[in-house]
């Protein structure tokens, strides 16, 4: 089943190193307007595997024969998992990572859409899966209503409930025989009682959720009584509310709950950029541009990693430390000849994850392209 990256598996990728030989990373775009069909993805798979084939072939004279024999065997497995064990199951992309010497495998479907692209490295590269990470990772969706209480999770581009607290609470005209006001105090409790279980339930969920944010979906007269039963941990990551037909399925409830998430992440979004602008404005603990990025990510310094989406160039790294820079020539470090590398991002990216820090991309903004699309908020 597709699902979402979250920062704990990109982490562990992140760690990885291939001690023993190289890995290969593979990406197969998905998307059904791009390859609608098993032979679209089998034409894809084969051309990367060639393109991979063809640079280890051109890198033969800096692999010793077991690691090159190891890397065919990589493809070899690769191309028998597409063909036998590859089931898309409503998958918009889908990553493979291989290392035949150091044991290493993983395999991942994603809901989001992956460019076709193939690496030959000692580190597994991870650009592609980074831009997505946190975007729906950590949503969820909580409807409740009088009756109702269900608490979703966004996974894979769909709700998934992970908490049922839905009750029979009985209708007005049914008095049974008591006074009217009477009867009414009993169903108001019984609704209060029910929300006061699915508030419980949601602060439940929000301590087993990283970086929750919730979609609260219910009736414009109830919100605020509602909100007044949750506890202090759960109001933080409320993004807003939204309505819906009261016995609305899932996917009904995302397309409702759709438009409040994109709002929250705007906010987010200029929340973000406007730290970044006051820290950077006054040289404080902001870095600016490819060069500044490189090295404070290399440090360790790098809390929060901006970039543009789609934003990449090309840089070098330290093949015995693993610092990168810009330019080309000796490390500052060590001494040694640094070596090219495609990807700047994934440079920083690595070095961001291995020392704690996260990855904000942004999406359809221009903010960052005077500063070449990359920048950063710092530890110190």
């Amino acid at each position: 089943m597709a699902g979402t990256v979250n920062w704990d598996q990109l982490r562990e990728l992140a760690g990885f190193r291939a001690e023993k030989g190289c890995a290969i990373s593979l990406f197969v775009n998905l998307d059904p307007s791009e390859a609608p069909t098993p032979a679209d993805v089998q034409s894809r798979v084969n051309s990367l595997l060639d393109r991979a084939g063809k640079e280890i072939e051109e890198r033969k004279a800096q692999l010793a024969h077991a690691p090159r024999e190891a890397l065919k065997s990589d493809l070899d497995r690769i191309r028998a998992w597409f063909d036998d064990g590859f089931d898309r199951q409503g998958a918009n992309g889908v990553a493979v990572f291989a290392a035949a010497l150091d044991n290493f495998w993983v395999t991942l479907l994603t809901s989001d859409p992956l460019a076709d692209d193939a690496k030959v490295g000692g580190e597994l590269y991870l650009a592609p899966l980074a831009r997505g990470v946190g975007r729906s990772d950590g949503t969820l969706v909580a409807v409740v209503s009088r009756e109702r209480g269900e608490v979703y999770r966004l996974r894979g581009g769909s709700l998934h409930v992970i908490a049922e607290e839905s009750t029979d609470v009985p209708g007005r005209h049914d008095q049974g025989g008591w006074s009217q006001a009477r009867y009414e105090r009993h169903i108001d409790e019984i609704v209060e009682r029910h929300w006061r279980q699915v508030a419980g339930t949601l602060d439940r969920c929000v301590r087993s959720v990283d970086r929750a944010r919730i979609v609260l979906i219910g009736a414009e007269q109830m919100r605020s009584e509602f909100e007044s039963l949750l506890s202090n941990d759960v109001r933080p990551c409320i993004a807003g509310w939204a309505t819906a037909e009261a016995h609305a399925d899932a996917q009904t409830l995302l397309e409702a709950a759709k438009p409040v998430l994109e709002e929250w992440w705007r906010h987010r979004d200029e929340q973000i950029l406007e730290r970044w602008r006051e820290e950077a404005a006054r040289n404080g603990r902001a870095a600016t541009g490819w060069e500044e990025t490189l090295e404070a990510a290399s440090d360790g310094r790098v809390e929060l990693l901006l970039v543009a989406d789609g934003t990449d160039q090309p840089a070098y790294q330290c093949p015995q430390c693993g610092r990168a820079q810009v330019s080309n020539g000796s490390c500052p470090l060590d001494g040694t000849r640094m070596e090219p590398r495609e990807s700047g991002f994934d440079l920083a990216l690595h070095q961001t994850l291995a020392h704690g820090g996260t990855v904000h991309s942004l999406r359809d903004r221009p903010d960052l392209d005077p500063v070449g699309g990359v920048a950063a908020l710092l530890r110190f």
